[in-house]
């Protein structure tokens, strides 16, 4: 066989590897998108293995070969979607000196994001306590808001009981629930919002 011929059937197997592989990641992501549509739309717990094979259009098989596990699919349908939202970055708050300041702004940041996300957020709040596989997601999301809340702390002049309930305050104030309870449920303006919880920290 000649340099030229084994150059070329080497060429050939390269392309097809790539083109296997490219193949694969495209499944992979149309899976991945099928959990995302359904996790914001019927909720986690009631989205199936089936119900996430048909929405991508491949066999049950195929979704466990690419995702094992529940907290597989999941952590990649979290990962996904967080790139797709990504939440406020508490790094620019840190350039706030005055706490009563970046807390407004932090809010203001934080509260239209929870809007836009209003679909998502509420199926996986709703359904946490239901799916275990959820864990991980959950986890990630309170270690967001200690980050948060060990941000809007810094620089506090509050010490002892004090510190202890502005740090509640400030918590309640980015709850997610807490949005949804002034903004969806009872109509406040996001500004309005924002005013309401800052005052209560500053009381706390």
């Amino acid at each position: 066989m000649s340099a030229k011929v084994t150059k070329s059937t080497e060429a050939t197997r390269r392309y097809r590897k790539r083109a296997r592989a490219d193949a694969e990641a495209q499944t992979r992501r149309r899976i991945t998108e099928a959990a995302v549509k359904l996790h914001g739309t019927v909720g986690p717990a009631r989205t199936t293995i089936k119900g996430v094979a048909e929405e991508a259009g491949v066999q049950r098989a195929t979704v466990y070969r690419h995702f094992p596990t529940e907290e597989a699919l999941f952590a990649a349908c979290s990962g996904h979607w967080a790139s797709l939202n990504p939440p406020p970055d508490p790094e620019g708050w840190r350039k706030i000196a005055g706490p009563d300041e970046r807390l407004r702004v932090a809010l203001g940041e934080l509260y239209p994001w929870y809007e836009r996300g209003e679909a998502m957020l509420t199926n996986v709040v709703r359904d946490a306590p239901l799916v275990p596989a959820m864990r991980q997601a959950v986890g990630a999301r309170h270690a967001m808001i200690a980050l948060y809340v060990e941000t809007l702390m810094a620089g506090r002049r509050e010490r002892g009981r004090r510190r202890e309930r502005a740090a509640a305050a400030i918590g309640h104030a980015l709850d997610f629930m807490t949005w949804r309870s002034l903004v969806e449920d009872r109509s406040l303006e996001t500004d309005e919002a924002v005013e309401l919880m800052a005052r209560l920290v500053e009381s706390a």
